[in-house]
């Protein structure tokens, strides 16, 4: 209340809830400023809106560049926003997102990454705020901006200290990079055992009468280390 008046502040949702009449001037200029990625706010005394104001925030530089980085790796990229359709479609195109979803509450977008990995999708959520945090602590894995809530920071796995949206593509590649160097590693350790062991226990000995020199057993144990580790440094210079 102000000055005993009372007045309502929200979306076009809440007027319609409220109901609240929107004159055509302003809708008019709803359209045009949600067509520019803006968010409209509006001002209206019990009544009718007064006032409004259109707020926006400022498109990373590097968003359009991580998610053509995203598809290319082969990710399905969503945009989930509590912004208005216009807004949101304005806000995809300018960064090459087509899937999006509008208007959405915070339990909206945990139940949509729900719904994604019951069709057997392996789903990373990005989000910095506190109504990501459902959605955060839902996904498979979720990653945190550095500079966003603490709470997000609090649920997820993964925090991104730089707020450079290419640390994203960046990170998907070395964990996959990552993956992939752990099953050559077992595999190639699995290898090594199954010929070595084997070999050290005395197996040749019935047919060739040799025995493995300890020694050699031993260095070759430790070139089984060294192998696994040289391999797995590998990853410093892996190009990301």
């Amino acid at each position: 209340k102000v000055n005993g008046s009372t007045w309502i502040v929200g979306s076009p949702r809440l007027m319609e809830e409220s109901g609240i009449r929107i004159d055509r001037s302003f809708r008019d200029k709803e359209r045009a400023w949600q067509e520019a990625a803006h968010t409209v706010i509006w001002f209206a005394d019990q009544e009718r809106v007064r006032a409004a104001i259109a707020i926006a925030d400022r498109i990373k530089p590097s968003a359009k560049e991580a998610i053509a980085r995203l598809k290319d790796e082969g990710v399905a990229v969503y945009m989930q926003t509590g912004d208005a359709r216009r807004t949101a479609q304005a806000v995809a195109q300018q960064v090459g997102i087509e899937h999006f979803r509008s208007e959405v509450l915070p339990r909206d977008k945990a139940v949509f990454v729900a719904t994604l990995q019951e069709q057997g999708q392996v789903v990373a959520m990005v989000g910095d705020g506190i109504n990501d945090s459902e959605a955060l602590a839902k996904a498979d894995v979720s990653i945190a901006m550095g500079k966003g809530s603490d709470i997000a920071m609090d649920v997820a796995r993964m925090t991104l200290i730089s707020t450079d949206l290419n640390t994203i593509p960046r990170a998907i590649t070395l964990s996959r990079k990552t993956v992939r160097l752990i099953r050559q590693n077992l595999f190639w350790a699995f290898i090594y055992n199954i010929i070595g062991i084997p070999i050290a226990a005395g197996l040749l000995y019935p047919f060739t009468g040799y025995l493995l020199n300890p020694m050699i057993a031993g260095a070759a144990m430790a070139f089984s280390s060294v192998s696994v580790v040289s391999n797995s440094l590998r990853l410093k210079w892996a190009q990301l």
